[in-house]
């Protein structure tokens, strides 16, 4: 980058159109335990990496456009605050079934309209749940 900016006001052209996939550190040796998370609990896929990627360990998911790449990172510490954002289609159905499997769920309603909560994956990375058609988590 060279550091330089935009004057104020609109864009002349939008760059940024989705997001490809939200990628989360782990620690090593970690994948059994997250592909039980990931695949058994939240239904996703695992999605198998370029042959270049696999061989540094960790793994990658997908539920319809949703993608989470789970990277192995040397020194992990779970991330506690960022986290990625997810849209379910029963978030009820998802807290009881978390809270069968003692998986925590932490109920946030500092947003009005917005119903959502916030859980961990088996490593302690934050993640957050929101109903699908809620409103934005930062209306404008």
């Amino acid at each position: 980058m060279s550091g330089a900016r935009e004057p104020a006001g609109a864009p002349s052209q939008v760059w940024l159109t989705a997001v490809d996939h939200v990628q989360l550190a782990v620690p090593q040796g970690s994948e059994d335990l997250l592909r039980t998370f990931y695949c058994g609990l939240l239904g996703m896929t695992e999605v198998p990496k370029p042959p270049a990627l696999a061989a540094r360990g960790g793994c990658w998911f997908r539920s319809g456009p949703v993608q989470l790449h789970l990277g192995v990172e040397t020194g992990f510490r779970p991330a506690r605050k960022a986290h990625p954002g997810l849209r379910v289609c029963d978030l009820d159905a998802l807290a009881e079934r978390f809270a069968r499997h003692g998986v925590p769920v932490n109920w946030d309603h500092t947003i009005p309209g917005l119903r959502r909560f916030h859980s961990e994956d088996p490593v302690g990375n934050r993640l957050e749940f929101l109903e699908e058609g809620a409103a934005a988590s930062n209306p404008r």
